[in-house]
């Protein structure tokens, strides 16, 4: 898989992808919904969050729509998605385009997220280290939470969540677009795990409280916390 193809194509679609989005990706606004109800902050808490791979910002758009006092650092290959999320997003929103595979967390955070992002690291033993960057990156008492595409755990189960998918996309998307398209770019761009492989790999990271928050076949919402406190105050 190149980067740079992975860059040029979310160049791209910068302009359509929330379109886009709403027609591959299952239940996306539900995902999403879970993600923000999980955050173990008081509403009016003020706190630090990082969206790695933020596309077009609709994520932390629904972070800081719900925790008005929020910190929004925003971090996406594609220039082009950062600008459309520093407007979709509003307010003061830091911006850093940057690749994961080379990315250092800038400082320490109090939420990180992401969303359809994380798969396209090259292997398992790349999610882990990017995992351990996470984790050493959140404060005691944050949390790290993630919406992405999984594996099933077996070739028969892959076999019904690709199906799933496509009858998904089906709905909206014609079939050719569907097999001459999206699929292709799924297997040339996409490196995804089974889910039960990144739950062993948050633990063996030091998360606790590593739980699966959604799932739909083979899309999922998951994460963990780092323990202790925040600011001495338990949310």
């Amino acid at each position: 898989m190149s980067t740079e193809r992975v860059k040029a194509h979310f160049e791209a679609e910068a302009q359509e992808f929330d379109m886009i989005i709403q027609k591959l990706i299952p239940h996306y606004n539900e995902m999403i919904v879970a993600l923000v109800s999980v955050i173990p902050f008081a509403r009016e808490s003020a706190f630090a969050m990082i969206d790695l791979g933020c596309g077009t910002g609709t994520v932390s758009k629904a972070v800081k729509d719900s925790f008005p006092n929020v910190a929004v650092t925003c971090v996406d290959i594609a220039e082009p998605m950062l600008q459309i999320a520093k407007k979709k997003i509003g307010g003061k929103v830091n911006c850093i385009q940057a690749d994961f595979n080379r990315f250092v967390f800038p400082q320490k955070y109090d939420l990180i997220v992401s969303s359809l992002a994380l798969h396209h690291l090259a292997d398992d033993g790349a999610k882990l280290g990017f995992y351990q960057a996470i984790y050493a990156a959140l404060n005691a008492g944050g949390m790290f939470i993630n919406i992405d595409v999984v594996l099933g755990s077996d070739e028969k189960l892959q076999k019904v969540f690709m199906e799933k998918w496509r009858q998904f996309m089906a709905k909206s998307v014609a079939e050719e677009e569907i097999t001459g398209k999206w699929l292709p770019n799924y297997y040339a761009e996409d490196r995804p795990a089974a889910l039960m492989t990144h739950l062993a790999m948050l633990k063996e990271c030091g998360f606790s409280a590593v739980d699966v928050i959604y799932k739909y076949y083979n899309y999922a919402v998951y994460g963990g916390k780092k323990q202790g406190q925040i600011n001495n105050k338990e949310y």
